[in-house]
């Protein structure tokens, strides 16, 4: 059992504090008498320290849900969405944890999660962890083949699987190692239909997850203390996830976070952010991301808040198309969210007002244009005078088009938090102009994974905010010395978020943490601010003839953010004498073009191209910020788009950059020739009629 004082509980324990995310969730008010304090006090037992408040820790009900007005609605179904409070979600949490103590599982056993985000899902999680097992979530877009080496390294006793991942798991049964590893159905129904055809062995390992609930609720009447007795073993550094690495060079790793990795990181999120106990968030990002596992489930345990998953009955595809709707009719408080997400958004935006065209779009560039000039980048706002100036257009674009704008994201939204890759300025500007801000944040999963972050209260657009509270962040040069303010180097840090390690892997742990410090592999300084400005991966920097390097991340945003007709682009300079650059065209828009336009050869449409991925030299922002030798003196157009399905996107939305060279080397060392150093190659023209069925 943990032995320190509340602020670092274990978070097994910690999980009375709310009750249980996937849920309706509010908070209990306390009585004035404190007379209902006994009956409500968790039962996952949370030990107070002395002299600790009383309402520490408590479970929201139905009564309180009604009462408060909270819109958790955890998952759609066919039936509308349906709702969990915090102390169902305990009681089946408390279940699952039975049922798997009855069938053998013991105190660090694995059980791993390859399914969409759901009520079932984090029930799952939280079941597993109060069985004083280990969870090992994994991605739903990993493919077949990258599943066993998971589930082996891991020693994976069971697999928890939803509707359309459960076939994945099938096809690769035979190659795990644990012949009885168990497969459990979190779906309410359908065990029957997904099982037609299986062999019979297959069949014995299967259940469903409301068969286990009904197990575990046998088990506890005949053990009504076995939870407590698990509880009682649990210590705070024990591990609770293992989170694996995308394995871009090699063999993925498998990251360790333990229970106070969670509640320090947790404790620092809710704190930054100020956040009440009446947020409702929908939960768009997979649950196997590190910042939605960690901000969306856990910090909910924190403070109430009640969580809402997309819809995910029509698979990755159906995905997308739900968010839009399941956004108003969830109504959150607050998004999570990477930047090729909020880019999506910011560029249907963009195509939805270009197409009314005439004074609706030219209010509404005015008004952006307005917004930059009253907000500045945020943190040293523009004089008075300035901002007076530009604010009756900015009032009139707000009140005529940016409020119907913001509509999108429902009637109650306040912010945005963007992490898991560089968040382009034009986005952060974009949006707060919008008055929908994206703040912009930094982290690790190895770090569980929140370093800094932007906040309502404190932010800098450009930069990754503040280091959280119970972070020590160090700037360190090649040679070991403490950078300058202004002095890239590398970014090291320090704190109880730090993982534990690399499962079953010392000699990368070694690598990576040193006397407790996590060398992150990230470029990056401090301003004259004190916020902190992320570089990029040392290892996907560019390299000049004469050894300088660079990194490409903001160059690519620029270029994809400026442009209307480029979808996605990835830079490319291993010490060549310029820098190239592969890029894929964004379809829709093009063909829009098309039609607008009638450009009627391959060479007038790639004007038009070239114009557009070059647009962000003429902003004034970027016109002057990247040294030219970074910028792309020539393009390959691609035919195809990186994706997850061509393994070019990995689960975080992030490009996998040596997959994309390995299979574009051809078009990459093309560039390289006298034909391919100019944009308008005969390659790139043989691609637009192609394409586009051009002369």
């Amino acid at each position: 059992m943990c032995k320190r004082l509340p602020g670092l509980v274990c978070l097994v324990l910690v999980l009375g504090l709310a009750g249980g995310a996937g849920a309706q969730i509010a908070s209990n008010p306390i009585p004035a008498d404190g007379g209902e304090i006994e009956q409500n006090r968790v039962a996952l037992g949370w030990t107070a320290a002395p002299g600790a408040a009383s309402h520490d820790v408590y479970f929201g009900d139905n009564a309180a849900d009604v009462k408060n007005g909270a819109a958790g609605q955890p998952v759609k179904t066919d039936a509308g969405w349906q709702a969990k409070s915090f102390a169902e979600t305990e009681r089946e949490a408390g279940e699952f944890a039975a049922a798997l103590i009855a069938r053998g599982f013991r105190k660090n056993d694995v059980v791993a999660v390859l399914a969409h985000g759901s009520a079932n899902w984090v029930i799952g999680e939280f079941g597993t962890l109060l069985a004083g097992c280990i969870s090992v979530p994994l991605s739903v877009q990993l493919l077949p083949e990258e599943i066993p080496f998971r589930l082996n390294h891991s020693s994976a006793r069971a697999l928890l699987v939803s509707r359309h991942t459960l076939d994945k798991a099938l096809a690769v049964l035979d190659q795990v190692e644990d012949k009885a590893l168990q497969l459990i159905y979190l779906e309410e129904e359908g065990a029957e239909q997904a099982l037609a055809g299986q062999a019979p062995e297959t069949r014995r390992r299967f259940h469903s997850f409301g068969e286990l609930l009904a197990e575990g609720r046998a088990y506890l009447k005949e053990h009504p203390g076995a939870l407590s007795e698990v509880k009682e073993a649990i210590a705070e550094d024990d591990v609770v996830t293992i989170s694996y690495t995308s394995g871009t060079t090699g063999n993925p790793k498998g990251i360790m976070l333990t229970h106070l990795n969670y509640y320090a990181n947790c404790t620092d999120g809710v704190t930054m952010f100020n956040v009440p106990e009446d947020f409702h968030t929908l939960v768009i990002l997979p649950c196997d991301h590190s910042f939605a596992h960690t901000v969306a489930i856990y910090a909910a345990l924190l403070r109430g808040i009640s969580i809402s998953f997309v819809d995910s009955r029509g698979g990755p595809m159906g995905i997308l198309r739900s968010i839009p709707v399941n956004l108003t009719e969830t109504n959150p408080s607050f998004l999570l969210t990477v930047p090729a997400l909020s880019g999506n958004f910011m560029k249907k935006i963009q195509a939805a007002i270009a197409e009314k065209g005439g004074i609706i779009e030219a209010l509404f560039e005015a008004g952006l244009k307005a917004g930059r000039r009253i907000h500045g980048e945020g943190y040293n706002r523009p004089p008075f005078p300035v901002r007076a100036w530009h604010t009756p257009v900015y009032l009139l674009a707000k009140w005529l088009i940016f409020s119907k704008v913001r509509a999108i994201f429902g009637n109650r939204i306040q912010f945005c938090v963007g992490g898991g890759a560089l968040l382009d300025v034009k986005q952060q500007e974009f949006f707060l102009s919008l008055g929908v801000p994206v703040y912009q944040g930094y982290g690790r999963t190895e770090a569980a994974p929140v370093i800094s972050s932007n906040t309502p209260r404190v932010h800098k657009l450009g930069s990754s905010g503040r280091i959280a509270p119970s972070v020590q962040c160090r700037i360190l040069k090649p040679d070991g010395e403490h950078a300058r303010v202004g002095e890239t180097g590398e970014i090291v840090i320090y704190g109880e978020n730090v993982m534990k390690g690399y499962f079953r892997n010392p000699e990368a742990s070694a690598a990576v943490l040193r006397d407790g410090w996590l060398y992150t592999g990230d470029l990056g300084y401090f301003d004259s601010d004190g916020f902190l400005v992320v570089v990029g991966r040392e290892k996907a920097l560019l390299i000049a003839e004469d050894g300088e390097k660079y990194s490409p991340e903001e160059i690519e945003e620029a270029i994809v953010n400026c442009s209307t007709l480029i979808a996605q682009v990835m830079l490319t300079n291993d010490q060549r004498r310029y820098t190239g650059a592969l890029a894929v065209l964004d379809r829709d828009r093009v063909q829009k073009e098309l039609q607008k336009n009638h450009p009627d050869s391959a060479d007038a449409l790639f004007g038009q191209i070239n114009a557009s991925f070059y647009g962000f030299s003429r902003d004034a922002y970027y016109s002057r910020r990247f040294p030219g030798r970074w910028v792309p003196a020539t393009f390959r157009i691609l035919k195809e788009p990186f994706s997850m399905d061509n393994r070019m996107i990995n689960s975080s939305m992030k490009m996998v950059r040596h997959k994309i060279a390995a299979a574009y080397a051809e078009e990459l060392e093309y560039m390289y020739t006298p034909e391919g150093g100019r944009p308008d190659n005969p390659e790139n023209l043989q691609t637009l009629r192609e394409m586009f069925d051009l002369a």
